[in-house]
Order: structure tokens, then sequence, then C-alpha cells
């Protein structure tokens, strides 16, 4: 979810061709070092410092920090500046090959659980379509798979839909997903291994048990599939959808600002197609927003309502509560969404000690409009409407680009965090 914003001063050849839709080739890292630059609340002079040099930005959403990747053949001088960094890559290059080396998903026979080797490493779109249908077919009689449209290229926007003993569709909805942003891997690896969990761990842990009887859950891992395939076949940082526009050279939207709700607001948006937040021609326009706002309106109307919504992604070690779009706005009861979070934090912290940070989305990272928590808190009246962003933080674990190693990690300390949220709202 990092914001990406078109700088001129920061966004490089490199960064530019990645929009173009002709690009056909794999975009490559090989040799960039990518730096966290601290700027001491003062980042127009560091930008200032960057003229001249081809660099690809990892994020301009914060005051005490960029993240930038540097050409290796801009790295001698760029050190010459003598600018306060922390190196977040040495080899930019040689870590998305690392983390691009995935193990094979062979499937599993009939009624069988799919092996938690399945954490081990990053997976293709097809392999977690078939995963999904593995977990599903060994829980048939409390789970099923469900579509709610297509994105723009055809591929299907799939999820599971899970019960407990009340029956299909008799209690609240809890709804999560990832990979808006298609480069941000690791919230697919996250909200599989909650759906495993909350599949395997009814019949053995009571916790479990008493928040699946107690919610319809509704999880979909990968809600924008052309972006997410797009950077395994083309350019590992492509962060939007792929939808072209007329008028512009540049293809794609961010869906996380199309949200039909306060979409009109200034601020947190861009209105320029090359840029990585591009909102859009008019709210509510891309395929894949569509098909997510009416799974949401129906989710409303069913009756039970939406007790929980989760947009998740990466990075920066975030909790975010309502609202994007304005920073004074506060929930209704966001007295009780601050406890819930400040808990869940400290839930989450208990496996390895990672530390999140939590509060209002706009006032506690940046501002975003036409944003999924926003339109949920006041549009489909979820209950509990959160972002979150996972590892990691400082430069420990790389941003986009988090090690295999720590897949199940950072899925193991989100999982702690939910088994508390799940039994306490």
């Amino acid at each position: 979810m990092k914001l990406l914003a078109a700088v001129a001063v920061l966004l490089g050849p490199l960064a530019l061709a990645t929009a173009v839709p002709q690009l056909e080739h794999r975009v490559s890292y090989d040799g960039y070092r990518v730096y966290r630059i601290a700027t001491h609340h003062n980042a127009a002079s560091v930008k200032a410092q960057l003229k001249g040099f081809a660099t690809v930005p990892f994020n301009l959403d914060t005051d005490e920090h960029l993240d930038v990747a540097i050409p290796p053949g801009q790295i001698s001088a760029f050190e010459s500046l003598g600018l306060e960094t922390e190196v977040m890559h040495e080899d930019l290059g040689a870590d998305i090959a690392e983390e691009g080396s995935f193990a094979a998903y062979r499937g599993v026979e009939a009624q069988a659980v799919p092996s938690l080797t399945w954490f081990d490493s990053y997976h293709s779109y097809n392999d977690h379509v078939q995963y999904f249908n593995d977990l599903q077919a060994a829980f048939p009689q409390n789970s099923e798979i469900f579509t709610i449209g297509n994105s723009y290229q055809g591929r299907s926007i799939f999820g599971i839909h899970i019960w407990g003993s009340g029956g299909k569709g008799s209690k609240p909805a809890v709804y999560f997903h990832g990979t808006v942003h298609a480069r941000e891997w690791i919230t697919a690896k996250v909200v599989e291994y909650i759906t495993y969990n909350l599949l395997t761990q009814y019949d053995n842990d009571t916790t479990v048990r008493a928040v699946r009887d107690s919610y319809d859950f509704y999880i979909l891992p990968v809600v924008n599939p052309d972006g997410f395939v797009y950077t395994q076949t083309n350019d590992r940082l492509w962060r939007k959808n792929r939808q072209p526009r007329s008028g512009s050279s540049c293809v794609g939207t961010d869906n996380n600002r199309n949200w039909p709700y306060m979409w009109n607001v200034s601020g947190g948006a861009s209105t320029n197609p090359c840029a990585e937040t591009y909102k859009g021609q008019a709210a509510g326009d891309t395929p894949e927003n569509q098909a997510l706002v009416a799974f949401s309106q129906k989710l409303r109307n069913q009756g039970n309502g939406i007790r929980l919504y989760i947009d998740w992604h990466s990075y920066g070690q975030y909790i975010l509560l309502p609202y994007g779009y304005n920073c004074q706005a506060r929930a209704a009861n966001h007295a009780r969404q601050t406890t819930l979070a400040s808990a869940v934090a400290a839930r989450i912290a208990q496996p390895y000690g990672t530390r999140f940070t939590y509060g209002p989305s706009c006032s506690t990272l940046y501002a975003t409009t036409g944003s999924s928590v926003d339109y949920m808190t006041d549009v489909a009246n979820a209950t509990y409407a959160w972002t979150i962003e996972l590892r990691p933080t400082g430069s420990g674990g790389g941003g986009f680009v988090l090690p295999p190693a720590q897949i199940l990690p950072s899925a193991v300390e989100q999982w702690e965090g939910m088994k508390y949220l799940l039994a306490t709202m």
C-alpha cells in the first residue's frame, strides 16, 4: 500500500517504463541497491538532492524517511551525498530472484489437507486458485468456493466462504481480502494461513470453534489478479490493475483509490493515469472494484451485516482505522476500535516481538481518498473496518520483496492477533 507518488525528481526511466502498455519484457532490477533515507522531517531537501538520479521509489508517504532503489551505475554518486541511510536490499534483483524461486505445488489427494509447506515459498496465481480449491475440498460441509466477478483481463476474483454450526449465511460477516496492490505478495499468504487455521482447527481449538460458530467468513486472497500475474511475468514492483485508459499510454488504476465514497476529495489520490495512486476516470470504474462493491453490498444487505472487514497490505507494520479521507474524522465507535487495535497489536507482538503502530489511517500514515476502509465504514456499515500493513518496517526485511523465510512468521503473528480480535469484538 506504500504510496508511490508521481514525483518527477524520483521517477527515473525504469519507473516510468513500467506504466507503458507495450512493455512485454521483464523489468530488471539487477544491481539496484535499496536505501532507507532519514529525512529528519525535511523530505523536500532530500528530494532536491536526488534530482538527476534515476531512482525507483518504494515509498513517499512519510516525512521521516524515503525508501528508494538506486541503479548500479549511480550508487557511488548517491553515497557521496552523505545522506543518513540504511540498506534495505544490497542487490534488489538478486533478492527478487530468491523470492521468485517458487516451490512446486502439486495439490493433494481427495479429502487431504494441503501441507504447511505451502507457506515456505510464494506461488503463482493458478497455484493460489488450486490451493483454495484443495482446502475447500477437504471441508465440503462447512465451506464453498465463490467468485465475485472477473478482472479486466478476465481472471476470476475468487474466495472461500466458511461457516460453523449455525449453517451457511446465518451469522454476521467477517470479510478479508488481500493483494489489492499487486506487488504485496505476503498479503495472500497471510489470509490463506488464517483460512487454513479456521478450517483445520475447528475440532481442536475452542476459540476457533467459537468464532466459526459466531460468524460467516468470506476470504478473497487475490483481488487484483491481473496485476499479481504481471508482477510475476514482467515487473515485480507493479502496483495497480492492468486496465488501459483512453487518451493515455499509461496502464492501471489503484483499486484502493477507486471506491465510490469520498472519491472526489482532493489530496489522497492522483488524477494522473501514470501515477501509482491514479484514482480512475470515475468512482468505481474498474471491473475489480465494481465486483468488490457489489459483493460488499450483498454482505451488507443479507440480514446480519458485516461485523469485521480487513484489507491486507504491505509494508510498514500498521493497524489503520477509519478514516483516510480526513485526518480529523473519527468513526462513531473510534474509542472501541482503538482499544481493540491496541490489544491486537499486543497479541501480534507475542510470537516474535513484531511491533505494530495503530491509529486512524490519515493521521497515522497519510491521506487516502476512494479507499476501501472509508467505504466499508460509512456505506457498507461494517462495525469494524481496518487496513493492516504487514511486515516489514525499518531496513530489515526488504519492503515489498519479503524473503520467503518471513512468510510463515508473518502469518503466525497475524493469526494470533486475529484469534484475539475475533473472540473479543
